[in-house]
């Protein structure tokens, strides 16, 4: 990665996405966040230089700095990442820690994060805007659908699936084979022995369901 880059978000996600562009000596040129608050304040020692709808600094992308998006709510995100698709015709680039390890044989989409200390294996699959958070593992074989969440330790076991936009909550343990049906939430801690159906919500050791 050669240009800087324009994080959109400067709140907790945007200063992870800061550390990991740190650590492999890439320039964050500027944060772009909507609130006023931010506005014109430094957030570790990068400018929140205006709004994510201020087209000054959006032309920048795809031709002077790349983009990533650090926005944590998941509606937000899909809506800035069309806009960058649409309007400013750009793609958002992965924000891959330089502490973690991303098997040469791992397959990656688009504006991934993979924080400190997150180890991808070999033939595991990651798709587009997912976020793997610090110490997460994706095992062999794993799959891991766009806009999903893998939060901190968490451990997604080989040949296991985790469908679009589902949340798996910090030291969660999916076993090998399981499938995270879409938009699914697992609690922080459990340990997932069955499939979980879309919408749902597991916790506990073993995984049961939230009534």
């Amino acid at each position: 990665m050669q240009n800087p880059v324009i994080i959109l978000g400067a709140q907790k996600l945007g200063t992870e996405a800061l550390d990991i562009f740190n650590s492999n000596n890439v320039v964050v040129y500027c944060f772009l966040d909507d609130s006023k608050d931010l506005q014109q304040q430094e957030v570790n020692n990068v400018s929140v230089m205006s709004s994510t709808e201020d087209n000054e600094f959006l032309k920048l992308v795809g031709k002077k700095c790349d983009v990533f998006v650090a926005v944590e709510d998941s509606a937000a995100r899909k809506g800035l990442i069309k806009m960058l698709k649409d309007e400013q015709k750009v793609i958002p680039v992965n924000a891959i820690h330089q502490s973690s390890s991303v098997s040469e044989f791992a397959w990656l989409g688009h504006g991934n994060m993979v924080a400190a200390g997150a180890v991808v294996n070999n033939n595991a699959k990651i798709g587009n805007y997912t976020l793997i958070h610090s110490n997460a593992v994706v095992d062999t074989y794993a799959e891991i659908a766009d806009f999903a969440q893998i939060g901190a330790g968490a451990v997604i076991n080989s040949e296991a699936k985790v469908e679009e936009g589902a949340f798996i909550g910090s030291g969660a343990v999916i076993v090998s084979g399981v499938k995270i049906g879409k938009n699914a939430r697992v609690g922080a801690g459990a340990v997932v022995i069955a499939d979980v159906p879309a919408k749902a919500t597991v916790f506990g050791n073993p995984a049961a369901p939230v009534k």
